[in-house]
Parts: structure tokens; C-alpha cells; sequence
């Protein structure tokens, strides 16, 4: 059985008025994983491209027509000498398509590229050159995407979003240094020095925790090229990154000093570090001083402030929180209301929590999200509600707003086979794959592993093992062994042959 289907997932994101965010999006799919997930395999959200995936048919003919091949010439010559392929008709959402396929294929995204450049007719976008680009430096094909780009520089097609992805790539590779020299040609490529192109350099090295080289390159560009007040939180947010909150914080006085005033953000990044380090005096103190420097807090730094309080254990100082903000009249959002649910649920007030979702949202015309549902479902199951749980994800099904994802069936798992109903996890994976076409994350294949190993199923654990590593999912060292000593107890020689020498594979990276 194949586990992976064509997934086409709801993006809450997109779907509802919300505005943009800064950093709550952390919060709102990792709330409800702590009632239901192992320790680690939270994953950070971030919001997924929306992309229009083009004509199914199109995309799978090509797809299938270069898998099997081993080299970017092998790749561009299957599909321009075959018949099937001639007759597709090339646009951006098809290419959009092929390159997403190919993401972490180099050679068949770049072969896919340069057949697309010979087909009559048709040019590709900037985005998808700015997309070739990125595809190349994040798999370390450096000196092929400076090859690439200089290409770009002689039709002038290089834009600053395809310098930032180069920079960005350089740096997350350890050549900080080639993300500066990129920034010293900018003019080579039609690009102007300013503040906007400084910010992206100083972006870059910051997020790699090279804030050090930042702030000295930052102090030899200063007199020439003026800072702003972006340039500042740049800075703000890469001293917290590195763990030196004092640093931030003198940042802020340099931000003054210089006439630019702090923003919420530049106060809600540092609050949010406060936070990591469960240092609540100080988060306190920050929010009296931005109410008394005309810089109220927002729902952000409030949701921001509950989930850390929640995630300490300080489940009646999380609830505080709320009111306060009430307080301020600060008016909430479907990632507050997420953040809420999670915290009255760990703090067995489920009814309270049923009141938010059903009445408070509803009245407050805040829609629930993937993440709302999957809050709730992962709180009943917490509290062995198994019906209620069952309930709302029928009720996320059939919602017109958005759909189940893979973390909205996590928590019924474990609580199956916490109970022992290794039937009813069959029958709810097998809604996953055949109903939903969603696929496999680490955290569900780890889970279902270890389930099935110890439900004395583990023929079908070493099914999904192999659909595991076919996928491309690295699974865990613990779950290679305890499936190892499963197997070799039902005398499976083979497959314990395969489990070791994936294993050795593993010790030799």
C-alpha cells in the first residue's frame, strides 16, 4: 500500500482575514502536539506556499518520463524527444509544478528547467529562474548556481529576491563569506547598494547566527549607507537567536538614540526570549514598559507570553494572561483562541474550552483553523474522550474552511494504541492515505512503528519502515532498533539484514 497520495493541503493561512503574522506562527500547530506528540518531533510551522499545481495529467507524464534518469542531460533529453511530452502545453503553473516535485533533485529540476527554455513559445517567469536558483544553492550545488545566475545577469533577469536567495544559501551553506561578496556585486548586476539590499545581507548572516560579522560589517557601511528601523530589529531579533539578550536589549537604547522608535516587534522579540529562558519577571517588566512608552503589546506578544507560561507548567498564570489582554482591550484571533484551547485543556478545563470554540469564536466571528480542531481533538484525547475527539474530526471533514492534515488524526493514533485497539488505528490510517491522499510525517511513521512493534504486529511495522525510508523520511535510531529486535524475534533474516545495514548507513553519516 502506498502511503503517500497526491496531497493538496487547506493552507489556514490563506483562507482566513487574518493579518499578517510575525511570530505566532509557532504557536498555532505546535499548542496541541504537546498533549500528543514525542519529545522532539515538534515541527516549527511556517505558512506553506500556496501554489496552483497546474494539469495533473501534464505534470505526472513528464514526471514519469525523467524519474529513472541520472543526469540533468538525461533529464532534458527525455522529455524534448518524446512525442507525449511535445504535445503538453508549457506554462508557469506547470513548470511551478515540476520544479515543487523536484525540489530536492537538483539535477532533475535543472534538466526539467532547460527543456522548459528550449520549448516554442515559451519563456520562463523571473519567479521560476528566482525558483532554480534557490533549488541549487539549498542543495549545495554552489558553483552551478553562480553559473545559473551569471546566465540570469546576461539577460538581466536578476532581481534582489534572486540576490537575497543566493546570500541566504551561501550563508546557510557556511560560506558567510560568499553571501558578502555577493552583496559587494550587487552593482555588476544592475543592483543598487541601499538600505533595502543592506537589511537582507544583515537578515542573512543574523539568521545564521553570525551576528558578530553582521554588526561589523554593519559599522563600515553606516556612514554610507543609512540604517532604518528594520535594520535595528534585524539585529535585535539575531542577538536573541544567539542567546544574548542584553545585547537586544542595549539594541533598543541604540535604536533610540539614533531616532527610531521601538516597535512592538522589536519588544515581542525580546519578550519571546525571555519567555524560552522562563524568565517571567522580566517578560512582566517588558510589558509595563511598552504600555508606558506608547507601544502596547498585541495579540502576538499576548499569545506568545500564554503558550510559554502554559509550556512551564504555569497554567493559571497562562489564563491571566487572557485576561489581561482583555484588559487592554486587545482583541483576539483564531491563533490566540489556539494557544487558549490548548492551555484550558491542559489545565483539564474542557468545558471551558468547548465554550470557546463553540460560543466566544463564533461571537467574536473568529473562524477556527486545521490547527482549532486539531487543539480540541488532541485535548479529548488527552482527557480519553474518544467520541468527542471522533466527533470533531468528522466535524473538520466536513468543515468549509479547512481540512484535516496529518496532526489531526496524531493524538487518535497514540490513543488507540494506548488502549490497545490496534484495529481502529488500521482503519483510521487507512482514512488517512485513501480518503485524505495525505502523507506520512516522521512523528506518525515513529509512532505507528513503535505501536504496531508493540501490538506484535511487526510484519506491517516493516512495511511502513520501507514506505518510511522510500519517502525519503529519516527515521529514528531507536525506531530502527526496536523494530530490529522485533523482527529478528519472528525470525525475519532479511528484513533484520536491510534494518542493519540501513542502520550502519545511518552511524557512517
Amino acid at each position: 500500500m502506498a502511503l503517500c497520495g497526491r496531497l493538496l493541503k487547506v493552507n489556514s493561512f490563506f483562507l482566513f482575514p487574518l493579518e499578517t503574522r510575525v511570530v505566532s506562527t509557532v504557536v498555532s500547530k505546535n499548542c496541541f502536539r504537546q498533549f500528543s506528540t514525542p519529545h522532539g518531533s515538534a515541527v516549527i510551522d511556517q505558512p506553506e506556499e500556496c501554489v496552483d499545481f497546474g494539469r495533473k495529467h501534464d505534470a505526472d507524464v513528464v514526471i514519469a518520463k525523467v524519474l529513472a534518469r541520472k543526469s540533468e542531460s538525461e533529464v532534458f533529453q527525455s522529455p524534448a524527444h518524446d512525442f507525449s511530452c511535445n504535445n503538453i502545453q508549457i506554462t508557469h503553473n506547470l513548470i511551478t509544478r515540476l520544479l515543487h516535485r523536484f525540489q530536492d533533485d537538483w539535477k532533475s529540476a535543472l534538466g526539467i528547467f532547460r527543456w522548459a527554455e528550449t520549448c516554442s513559445g515559451y519563456k520562463p517567469s523571473p519567479e521560476l529562474y528566482d525558483k532554480m536558483v534557490d533549488i541549487l544553492g539549498k542543495m549545495k550545488q554552489m558553483d552551478k548556481m553562480k553559473a545559473f545566475v551569471e546566465e540570469m545577469r546576461e539577460d538581466h533577469l536578476v532581481s534582489l529576491n534572486t540576490v537575497a536567495k543566493m546570500m541566504r544559501r551561501f550563508s546557510g551553506a557556511g560560506q558567510w563569506k560568499d553571501a558578502v561578496n555577493t552583496f559587494e556585486e550587487l552593482e555588476n548586476f544592475g543592483l543598487e547598494k541601499n538600505t533595502e539590499s543592506m537589511n537582507l545581507l544583515l537578515d542573512t548572516l543574523c539568521k545564521e547566527r553570525k551576528v558578530e560579522q553582521a554588526r561589523a560589517l554593519f559599522l563600515g557601511m553606516k556612514p554610507h549607507i543609512p540604517p532604518n528601523a528594520n535594520t535595528y530589529n534585524i539585529f535585535i531579533h539575531g542577538w536573541c537567536k544567539i542567546k544574548r539578550v542584553e545585547e537586544a536589549q542595549w539594541t533598543i537604547e541604540e535604536m533610540k538614540g539614533h531616532g527610531f522608535r521601538p516597535c512592538v516587534i522589536s519588544y515581542s522579540t525580546i519578550i519571546q526570549s525571555y519567555c524560552f529562558q522562563s524568565n517571567f519577571y522580566r517578560v512582566y517588566e517588558l510589558l509595563d514598559e511598552m504600555e508606558a512608552q506608547g507601544c502596547p503589546p498585541n495579540v502576538v506578544t499576548f499569545t506568545n507570553i500564554m503558550h510559554s507560561l502554559t509550556r512551564s507548567g504555569d497554567i493559571e498564570e497562562a489564563l491571566q494572561i487572557a485576561e489581561r489582554m482583555k484588559i487592554v482591550d486587545c482583541k483576539p484571533d483564531t491563533q490566540f483562541y489556539n494557544a487558549l484551547i490548548h492551555t484550558l485543556g491542559k489545565g483539564s478545563y474542557v468545558e471551558k474550552a468547548l465554550h470557546i470554540f463553540t460560543k466566544e469564536m463564533p461571537e467574536s466571528k473568529i473562524y477556527p483553523n486545521t490547527s482549532t480542531y486539531n487543539s480540541m481533538i488532541a485535548m479529548f484525547c488527552h482527557h480519553r474522550q474518544e467520541q468527542r475527539a471522533l466527533e470533531y474530526l468528522r466535524n473538520l471533514e466536513k468543515s468549509p474552511y479547512c481540512k484535516p492534515d496529518v496532526q489531526s488524526f496524531y493524538a487518535l493514533l497514540k490513543l488507540y494504541f494506548r488502549d490497545g485497539k490496534t484495529d481502529k488505528c488500521m482503519i483510521l490510517l487507512d482514512d488517512i492515505v485513501k480518503k485524505h491522499h495525505l502523507c506520512l510525517d516522521l512523528a506518525t511513521y515513529t509512532l505507528l512503528i513503535h505501536g504496531l512493534c508493540r501490538a506484535n504486529k511487526c510484519e506491517y511495522a516493516y512495511q511502513l519502515f520501507r514506505e518510511m525510508i522510500g519517502q525519503n523520511i529519516k527515521p529514528r535510531y531507536l525506531t530502527c532498533s526496536l523494530l530490529l529486535q522485533e523482527i529478528k524475534e519472528k525470525n525475519m533474516y532479511d528484513a533484520a539484514e536491510m534494518i542493519e545495514g540501513f542502520m550502519k548507513k545511518m552511524k557512517s553519516l
